[in-house]
């Protein structure tokens, strides 16, 4: 696997698994702005 440069201050596009709306931001939303649903960071790959 390769090194990817991390820079903390981009922003990441992070989903609602419950209604689907996308937010980006610097940090993690912890729940969605529409419906309170859990979020997941897009550029985490879920196994």
């Amino acid at each position: 696997m390769k090194d990817v440069d991390v820079n903390p201050d981009e922003e990441s596009p992070y989903e609602c698994f419950e209604c689907g709306t996308i937010v980006l931001s610097t940090d993690a939303p912890g729940t969605c702005p529409d419906c309170a649903g859990p979020m997941r960071n897009r550029r985490t790959p879920i196994e």
